[in-house]
């Protein structure tokens, strides 16, 4: 995984400042003391069985946080999954203490899901954000670019939010006269998922989708259409990349073609 949060200080304004990140950390957070307090009347067997099985918990923790690292390639991905093995662990260990203290956890935990969302990579690149009729228009007009690279998002989609971060990375390295990136959020504009083609419903296999456009025509998309015949991959720049060969249009661009 590439360096995603290079300044610490702006991970922990984040990280107090987002409802999300604030309630899962005091979540975490609360073990400690409910772990301090409960060895106080935990029998030795208990005490000394969890302490083993917490040693094992930290070190499964963290291969499988090393596997994470050199798989994913976003950092909002990376954090939603050490979110979950955490809390995988965190309800395993307390039910070696007290199944009443699991279940007051996994009712935390389901009320933090329902009242908050982890927040997408708030940056565009070089992407502009578009309304359904800005698009049709910059794609009926024909004195833009000649391709256009549309996203369509929406920030209710867990799919969008871990991989928020790849397109605006992608428009800084790959955008051109010749192409162009663009954004239409389907939770603002959900009409323009039907005119479009894209079931944002259901199990939200469709999102996000990005279509590539030349001169108003739709040329390729992903997923496809039949998206449904296969399991959908985590989306990931190198995919997106290779997907829409956006290395032969920047070829091309450099060349004059």
């Amino acid at each position: 995984m590439e360096k995603k949060q290079s300044n610490p200080k702006e991970w922990l304004n984040q990280m107090v400042g987002e409802p999300y990140y604030l309630t899962h950390f005091l979540a975490f957070f609360s073990y400690f003391i409910v772990r301090s307090s409960a060895s106080l009347a935990l029998s030795a067997h208990i005490t000394q069985l969890l302490f083993y099985r917490e040693i094992q918990a930290i070190l499964a923790f963290f291969m499988l946080i090393a596997y994470k690292m050199v798989r994913e390639e976003t950092w909002e991905a990376f954090v939603a999954d050490t979110l979950f093995f955490g809390k995988i662990f965190l309800v395993a260990l307390t039910l070696i203490m007290d199944y009443h203290l699991t279940l007051w956890y996994i009712v935390v935990f389901s009320v933090i899901y329902v009242l908050t969302q982890q927040p997408p990579y708030q940056e565009l690149g070089t992407a502009s954000k578009l309304t359904p009729l800005q698009l049709e228009a910059l794609l009926t007009e024909g004195n833009t670019s000649r391709f256009w690279l549309v996203e369509f998002r929406a920030s209710f989609s867990s799919g969008c939010r871990r991989a928020s971060r790849c397109f605006p990375e992608l428009s800084i390295t790959y955008s051109n006269k010749n192409l162009s990136f663009g954004i239409v959020d389907l939770g603002l504009f959900p009409n323009a998922a039907e005119k479009f083609g894209i079931s944002p419903g259901g199990s939200m296999g469709q999102l996000p989708t990005y279509i590539l456009f030349e001169n108003a025509t739709e040329v390729t998309r992903f997923p496809e259409f039949n998206f449904e015949a296969r399991p959908t991959p985590p989306i990931t720049k190198r995919l997106l990349s290779r997907h829409f060969e956006l290395d032969r249009h920047l070829l091309e661009y450099v060349n004059g073609k």
